[in-house]
């Protein structure tokens, strides 16, 4: 499903060069949760933002299905992303102007024909969203604006679903219950779920559980063989 080849990402600072990923060769196949960990600074969330194609490497490839998102157009660029890929952010990124079922029907009106009203309704309701579909944002809380945001990530039914660190704004037992929809949500629909975090025991309910150090990867574990997983 995903495929990188010596992928690096370096910027400039000043009169220097800071190198943030320093070749990552990895694959990914379908249906896969995969963990990217790493502390603060290894290159994690940038690494994911690569395989979104929220932002280009400095060398190396990233294949969506056998399409290299990284040397495409913008134009052919959305597309692959609004179609393929849906995202959950860690600061759950809606639209204040829209009610919660405006934001998750947004990216269906923009990639996709017919009426998705019916999908998005029965989305917020799978995430216990059934009495919110008209409210704003500033009107729900925290666990409520993420739970809209993942909705908004499946109202496509994108073969691959990417998130940052989507329960790190929320207490322990709003965390859970999103992690639990999105772990729940990936295995119903097959989907492949690429996801950042810094918990140890986030990672350890994935199959497959990579660690960052300095850009580079220092581990790869498959998490059934280690009791981790579903």
């Amino acid at each position: 499903m995903i495929e990188v080849r010596g992928l690096k990402k370096s910027i400039r600072n000043g009169s220097r060069t800071v190198e943030i990923l320093k070749g990552i060769d990895l694959s990914v196949p379908r249906g896969q949760f995969l963990a990217i960990m790493g502390s603060s600074g290894s290159g994690k969330s940038t690494l994911l933002g690569l395989l979104a194609g929220l932002d280009a490497p400095t060398e190396g490839e990233v294949l969506v299905e056998g399409t290299d998102i990284s040397r495409l157009p913008e134009d052919k660029l959305a597309q692959v992303r609004g179609k393929k890929i849906g995202f959950v952010f860690q600061s759950y990124q809606l639209i204040p102007t829209l009610t919660a079922l405006e934001n998750v029907l947004l990216p269906y009106e923009l990639n996709a024909k017919g009426d998705g009203k019916k999908r998005a309704v029965a989305l917020l309701e799978s995430v216990g969203l059934a009495d919110r579909l008209h409210h704003y944002p500033v009107q729900l809380s925290g666990g409520e604006q993420q739970r809209v945001a993942l909705a908004r990530a499946f109202v496509l039914d994108p073969p691959i679903v990417m998130a940052d660190e989507p329960t790190g704004n929320l207490d322990s037992p709003n965390g859970q219950h999103v992690l639990d929809l999105l772990t729940e949500r990936q295995r119903e629909a097959g989907t492949t779920l690429v996801l950042v975090t810094h918990d140890k025991q986030i990672a350890d309910r994935a199959d497959r559980r990579i660690v960052l150090r300095d850009g580079r990867v220092v581990s790869d574990e498959d998490g059934k063989k280690n009791g981790y997983g579903a």
